[in-house]
């Protein structure tokens, strides 16, 4: 059994917190939001008065947290200060590439071994404890951490030195957003053109046209009974979250002087499907603003 304090509760963190106790781990808990908190400690976490306080006397921190300010901020106002040089640092935000390098950085003058390690996977294989992890940082940090991920996941990958889990997961989600909105750009044509969505689903799921967005998260009702959009597209990875991913791809695309013309345009619909109200409902619900059938909640 090891030690390991989580800073960072909500949707994913408080799945993988509870792996972590689900597997003998001891954890110590942390969240700005006091009802975050109550099921963290209602999984078996301990729960701590701050993110100081959890990070004092382990053995790993866990960080999840939503953005690359509040990385930076928690990492120099909490954990430096109350870790223990020995311990182990994971981020499993998703953040930008710059903040992840910069954190680590610091990190590594400091003597602490860190490695950033984002997921993939959503809400349901964060509570199943299958997420994916693509994680940064130096070999023999990633040897530390990938006992501590696999309690949380079902695939580890190293993805390279410092920011590059970030990289990866940004590309990934770029490819993941862009790929969706061409999924439902081609049901709305099929539909026009008078296929019915089933067998549409049935031919291209089998054909060249097959990827995850089709076959996994199929973004009209029926041909994937477990897909939000049998939920009115509720759950799963909301809208703002692929447009956040999406700017961040934008920013690290423009940084490196990478032409990205169809993530670019992904990031345009997303950004005007979240403004007119979207932004709650999963990200294959773009398919209502492709169809014009969005309307806006009053």
């Amino acid at each position: 059994m090891s030690r390991i304090a989580f800073i960072g509760l909500g949707n994913m963190g408080g799945g993988m917190a509870a792996n972590l106790v689900r597997v003998g781990h001891q954890v110590a808990a942390f969240d700005l939001s006091a009802a975050a908190l109550d099921r963290a400690a209602a999984a078996g976490c301990i729960p701590a008065a701050s993110a100081a306080a959890a990070a004092a006397g382990v053995d790993a921190i866990i960080t999840m947290l939503p953005a690359g300010e509040h990385v930076r901020s928690v990492y120099a106002e909490a954990v430096f200060p109350a870790a223990t040089p020995d311990t182990l640092l994971l981020d499993c935000s998703t953040i930008d590439v710059e903040s992840a390098r910069a954190v680590n950085a610091h990190a590594a003058a400091a003597g602490f071994a860190m490695v950033d390690a984002p997921v993939s996977g959503g809400i349901a294989a964060a509570d199943a404890g299958t997420l994916t992890f693509m994680v940064g940082g130096a070999a023999d940090a990633f040897a530390r951490a990938e006992p501590v991920l696999q309690a949380m996941g079902k695939t580890i990958v190293h993805a390279g030195g410092a920011g590059a889990g970030q990289a990866a997961k940004i590309c990934n989600n770029m490819l993941l957003g862009a790929s969706m909105v061409a999924t439902a750009e081609a049901f709305v044509l099929a539909g026009k053109l008078g296929l019915d969505p089933q067998t549409f689903f049935d031919i291209s799921s089998k054909a060249s046209g097959q990827c995850w967005s089709m076959t996994s998260y199929c973004p009209v009702p029926g041909p994937v009974p477990t897909a939000p959009s049998n939920r009115d597209y509720a759950g799963g990875f909301a809208a703002a979250l692929m447009l956040k991913d999406l700017k961040l791809a934008m920013a690290a695309a423009s940084a490196a002087g990478a032409p990205v013309p169809m993530g670019a345009q992904a990031e345009t619909l997303y950004q005007a499907f979240a403004g007119l109200g979207g932004a709650g409902l999963d990200f294959s619900a773009i398919i209502k603003l492709l169809d014009g059938s969005w309307r806006a909640p009053a």
